[in-house]
């Protein structure tokens, strides 16, 4: 019964994925003024998570598949529109992205802490 937990894991992909994609957003907010500065991104986490049930399996160390060593997404450039001096980044867009990922990592402990009682009720602690 208790031997294949993935909520765990998800909320552990979830907490993660969240926190890289605010380390981006403040990057970017960081860069706003900078020439030429194109704003990084990385796919939602459902399409991360998405991607991730039919892809390839590393199952060595050293194997490549698309995935950074911690299996998150590598961050991509955002194209969207450039300003006259060529950077990329939308303050009003940043906070809207920072924001999300704040909600998916609070989102993330709340299910955590939500399996985990549901784990203990079930074991009688």
């Amino acid at each position: 019964m208790f031997q294949n937990l993935n909520v765990f894991q998800t909320a552990m992909a979830l907490a993660k994925h969240s926190g890289l994609r605010q380390a981006l957003s403040a990057q970017n907010i960081a860069n706003a003024d900078t020439p030429g500065y194109h704003a990084l991104d990385i796919p939602d986490f459902e399409a991360t998570l998405r991607g991730s049930e039919g892809s390839q399996r590393a199952t060595r160390d050293k194997h490549l598949h698309g995935l950074r060593q911690d299996h998150l997404p590598e961050p991509t450039l955002r194209r969207a529109s450039v300003d006259p001096n060529g950077n990329s980044v939308s303050i009003e867009g940043e906070m809207v992205t920072a924001v999300a990922a704040s909600r998916g990592h609070g989102r993330a402990l709340s299910i955590y802490r939500s399996s985990l009682n549901i784990l203990r009720t079930s074991l009688g602690r």
